[in-house]
């Protein structure tokens, strides 16, 4: 096992991780969705008129559908299908009039869920100056030689990555940095669970941390379930693969300085 993953699985076993951890992942949960009040009248006044087509439209202007269902995307992205398709519309609706308004108002007002919102988190943590320097900007970044983590855009991060880097990922790394001389690049995620989306999840930061063809210290920044001592899939690979970088960010500093 990775030292580095070696110390995070034993700062999860034996100290104050989660409690730490939310420092750089605070699970709090937004405020309600705004529903705008007039596509709201228009949502009541189709609702008791039995107007499908009406309604359905009306909460398509919605950030946030009442119900799931599969087909409710393809009416997003091609309105004019509503009215080709009213046995479709019949039967979403049916589920929707059972709902009654003020649960629908409810669920269309849901905030969003943490874990959609745990990306930009980590980069807040290090805006906050977590990594014992202050991020700064592309042209200071090109420009000095000290110990320094670029801040700016997606896009900022990725085009510097790439021409850089040698980055070929499609999506901006969530750490690019430069210590000791030496430049970094990581994907950051917090493994809230064991499979499904979660697996993929770590798969993209192995990815990156497996990539030899980029030119920089790779780091899969990890945090969550992984640690574990377990027979879980997550917990195999960091027994099985010492030389890929895989560590919690509550370790990262440390690490950064050494390098």
């Amino acid at each position: 096992m990775n030292y580095w993953t070696k110390l995070s699985v034993e700062y999860a076993a034996t100290r104050a991780y989660l409690d730490d951890l939310y420092q750089v992942y605070p699970a709090v949960p937004e405020g309600l969705r705004t529903v705008d009040t007039k596509v709201w009248e228009s949502i009541e006044q189709a609702f008791e008129r039995r107007d499908n087509r009406r309604l359905i439209a009306a909460l398509l202007k919605l950030r946030l559908f009442p119900i799931k269902d599969p087909y409710v995307a393809f009416f997003r992205h091609d309105p004019s299908a509503i009215s080709r398709n009213p046995t479709t519309v019949a039967r979403i609706c049916g589920r929707i009039y059972e709902l009654g308004l003020a649960k629908i108002y409810e669920r269309c007002a849901e905030p969003k869920e943490i874990n959609r919102r745990i990306g930009p988190m980590f980069r807040e943590w290090v805006r906050k100056g977590s990594l014992g320097v202050r991020p700064v900007n592309i042209s200071n970044f090109e420009e000095g030689n000290t110990n320094a983590v670029l801040e700016g855009s997606d896009r900022v991060l990725l085009n510097f990555a790439k021409r850089r880097l040698n980055y070929q990922g499609g999506k901006a790394p969530d750490l690019v940095a430069r210590f000791n001389g030496k430049y970094v690049i990581g994907e950051a995620k917090f493994i809230t669970d064991f499979g499904g989306h979660q697996d993929r999840q770590f798969d993209d930061a192995i990815r990156l941390a497996e990539d030899n063809s980029i030119r920089a210290v790779k780091v899969a920044i990890l945090d969550g379930v992984l640690y574990i001592k377990s027979n879980s899939r997550m917990f195999r690979y960091l027994s099985e693969h010492p030389s890929v970088n895989i560590m919690s960010a509550l370790v990262l500093r440390e690490f950064l300085y050494q390098i």
